[in-house]
């Protein structure tokens, strides 16, 4: 192995070389060096505001529910190295994959009982469209191209996605003009425990019986929208969305790249609603944060469709799909999730959180907070100044990443009651400095 660069060199290359998510290039903004991590804890390099391990509150972006360097998903992976890292799947199959698939049948709404595995959460979503797309021009109906959803949602950065995420005011605002033109819904109304908005029912009934003969599908995150604003909402209204398209021959998506594997508190969101959609999206936590990986799942009936129609195979196939170490490790996630009181553990950070992020409530500025499963938000009336955030949150010993105007926080599912409650209070000290 070579050297370990020192911290100095190693952010100098960084910034003449590497190219950050949703920033600059250069960086405007020095990055921490992380040198290690375990359990919910990143070690960094160097030490800042005197911290040199900081409690991770965002799970590497929501994806590392097990927490880091885990001994069951680094066994996974090591035995899966011993037999093979990589094999292409057009011809071939695998155990990880065919046993990963398998798990995720058993586990999502009943009903979805075909896997493409992709590369991404991005990517899911455009084999999706895809499928939508293809499923309505292989049964004859050449007409339904577009897709419907609602404001405030966020479904990815690659094409198709970014069609269906707000288009005002959002990250993808830049490509107005350019991206297909799509349908949106008002937001749905707020609180997931509040009574649904009749009205707002009606609404999307309306919008979708208008619009049948064009739509291919709705798509939707369903009860949290994620990074497009941090919402929650009714489950009616996923419920609503269900019966409008089945009444109206539209084929309903659920994104639950972020929802997915226990973050709300139900294993899928959906399970809130009671409903199957006809596809359905993961991804982030599918491998506990270890590699890339992302499903879409569908039905017998878009797949009989497309397999029925003039180029009778859907005609996606990244290379890296199914990827035999990325299979072996989310399978054995799965099955470290499920083989424990997950339900329980969720529960009780969601408990942690509402005490944690109860004193935001009387600070200066803050409009909202609010929580639901593992995951927490202070809503603030302006935009969050991420440097002063970032600062007060390493203080109280926290890794955090606001955006836009939100502190928020979703926490490992194995972050303890001391680091849920430090979690909480490095929220509070960042949405008051923010």
């Amino acid at each position: 192995m070579p050297e370990p660069m020192r911290a100095d060199e190693l952010l100098a290359l960084d910034q003449q070389h590497v190219w950050h998510p949703y920033g600059p290039m250069p960086g405007r903004q020095r990055p921490l060096v992380v040198e290690s991590a375990a359990g919910v804890r990143l070690r960094l390099a160097e030490p800042m505001a005197g911290r040199r391990e900081l409690v991770d509150g965002m799970s590497s972006w929501w994806s590392a529910i097990h927490g880091y360097n885990h001994p069951v998903l680094n066994e996974a992976a090591r035995g899966q190295l011993e037999r093979m890292s990589h094999v292409m799947f057009g011809g071939l199959t695998h155990e990880p994959a065919v046993r990963l698939a398998k798990r995720l049948v058993d586990i999502t709404p009943e009903g979805l009982e075909h896997v493409f595995l992709a590369d991404s959460g991005s990517v899911s979503v455009e084999v999706a469209v895809k499928m939508c797309l293809q499923y309505w021009r292989s049964v004859g109906e050449v007409g339904k191209q577009r897709l419907l959803t609602w404001r405030g949602g966020y479904h990815g950065d690659t094409w198709q996605p970014m069609a269906v995420c707000d288009p005002d005011g959002g990250m993808h605002e830049l490509w107005s003009g350019r991206l297909p033109r799509q349908i949106f819904a008002q937001a749905p109304p707020a609180g997931f425990d509040a009574d649904p908005d009749e009205a707002y029912v009606r609404h999307l009934r309306e919008l979708i019986g208008r619009h049948a003969h064009e739509l291919a599908a709705v798509i939707v995150e369903p009860v949290v929208q994620g990074a497009g604003g941090m919402r929650f909402h009714s489950p009616a209204y996923v419920r609503a969305l269900r019966e409008a398209c089945d009444e109206h021959g539209v084929l309903l998506v659920l994104d639950e790249i972020a929802t997915g594997f226990g973050r709300t508190g139900a294993l899928f969101a959906a399970e809130h609603a009671g409903v199957t959609p006809d596809v359905l999206c993961v991804g982030k936590a599918l491998t506990g944060g270890y590699l890339t990986m992302a499903a879409t799942l569908c039905t017998p009936r878009v797949a009989e469709g497309i397999s029925r129609g003039e180029v009778p195979v859907l005609a996606h196939g990244p290379t890296f799909m199914a990827n035999p170490l990325a299979a072996a490790v989310a399978d054995a996630s799965l099955g470290l999730l499920l083989g424990q009181d997950w339900a329980g553990e969720v529960k009780r950070i969601e408990a942690g959180l509402r005490e944690g992020l109860a004193p935001a409530r009387g600070l200066p500025g803050v409009r909202d907070v609010r929580v639901l499963g593992a995951i927490g938000v202070v809503q603030l009336d302006r935009e969050v100044d991420m440097a002063a955030a970032t600062r007060a949150a390493v203080r109280e010993g926290v890794w955090l990443r606001p955006f836009r105007d939100m502190v928020y926080t979703m926490p490992p599912f194995v972050a303890g009651d001391e680091d849920v409650a430090r979690i909480g209070a490095a929220v509070c000290a960042a949405a008051a400095e923010g």
